[in-house]
């Protein structure tokens, strides 16, 4: 495990699943498109694809999801398959090492199963090479030997359907991206969203509380419903101990406060890179490795796990000069900017 995965699992407000949270979602995923709360219109569009293939009796076309973790893309995959009622396979990119590997899974694939590539970015390059004729002509050709007595064997797959996803879209080659018949973003939902979401996680995990309780959790959870249901977790744990058992919005404030996430969902990390910013930069600019560095982390940490929320947040913005602070941050760390700084809070030029 990496360095910056393991920070991804010590915070509370990661977007990342370690083993045994999996578990505990598999749990809490909805097991049907009606039941999957959010991401509208996506929802819509995915129902006239399936829809459509059902009536026809064929496969629907090839579907890739693209988004931050933490948004729903496996459970829409499940939710393909159990629409279809076909079975699911589940795979990932990194485990496609080799074209040999894809191979193995694409020809034990029966008729209209529905096959998931998680970070299917992170495809080895002949395995991504393969797949380009597996999808559009259902059929592989196998190397038998090597060097100049090789030869090539194809070989007929059933035909299936191919979800994949990934959270850096722009990586995938646009070869592999177009022969996608449907391609979905998913989005950070609404607060009204997750509020409805952790509604039902609370039904489920037998937890009582209020909507007011329910809201607050919903306010913190950074736009992501895997966080949301970990709030909902630890919450329910500090009602129990230290409360009646009941999460109301003053027993959701004070559990959030011991686990250090404030009102607009910053963590313990995600402050620390705004109070360097501001009090030891004055501000910014300031390059990304010099933030790193003030914050007692590695640049890859600073930028992967803690800028994205920062800057779509609008607390942070990254220019040709380096990271700068906007009048947000100022005013969330209750802090009041210098006057050397206050004249040019909004003159920021993203990269």
């Amino acid at each position: 495990m990496t360095e910056r995965s393991e920070r991804e699992e010590e915070r509370f407000v990661s977007p990342v699943a370690d083993g045994e949270e999996k578990a505990i979602e598999a749990a809490l995923r909805p097991k049907q498109l009606d039941e999957f709360i959010g991401q509208a219109r996506v929802r819509e569009q995915l129902s006239l694809v399936l829809h459509s293939a059902l009536r026809r009796g064929r496969p629907p076309d090839h579907v890739l999801m693209s988004g931050p973790p933490g948004l729903g893309k496996t459970t829409l995959a499940m939710i393909i398959a159990a629409e279809l009622g076909m079975p699911l396979r589940i795979s990932s990119g990194p485990a496609i090492e080799r074209a040999g590997d894809l191979a193995a899974v694409l020809s034990t694939l029966s008729e209209g199963e529905v096959l998931f590539l998680d970070e299917i970015h992170r495809m080895a390059r002949p395995a991504e090479e393969m797949l380009y004729v597996a999808m559009e002509d259902f059929r592989v050709d196998v190397i038998v030997g090597k060097g100049p007595g090789a030869t090539a064997i194809p070989l007929d797959l059933a035909p299936f359907t191919l979800v994949g996803a990934t959270t850096r879209a722009g990586l995938l080659p646009a070869p592999l991206r177009d022969r996608f018949g449907f391609v979905a973003h998913m989005d950070f939902y609404e607060p009204a969203d997750l509020q409805q979401i952790i509604d039902r996680s609370a039904r489920l995990l037998d937890v009582r509380m209020d909507d007011a309780g329910a809201a607050e959790i919903a306010r913190r959870s950074r736009g992501t419903p895997r966080i949301a249901n970990r709030l909902l977790r630890r919450v329910r744990d500090f009602a129990e101990v230290r409360a009646d058992g009941v999460i109301t919005e003053q027993v959701a404030r004070d559990a959030l406060s011991l686990y250090e996430v404030d009102a607009e969902g910053l963590d313990r990390l995600d402050r620390s890179v705004l109070d360097s910013l501001l009090r030891k930069f004055g501000g910014g600019p300031v390059g990304l490795s010099t933030l790193a560095v003030a914050v007692g982390e590695e640049p890859e940490t600073v930028e992967v796990v803690a800028e994205p929320f920062l800057v779509r947040k609008g607390l942070i913005a990254r220019t040709p000069r380096g990271r700068i602070a906007t009048s947000s941050a100022w005013r969330h760390l209750g802090i009041t900017p210098p006057p050397t700084v206050e004249g040019t809070l909004f003159e920021v030029t993203e990269e």
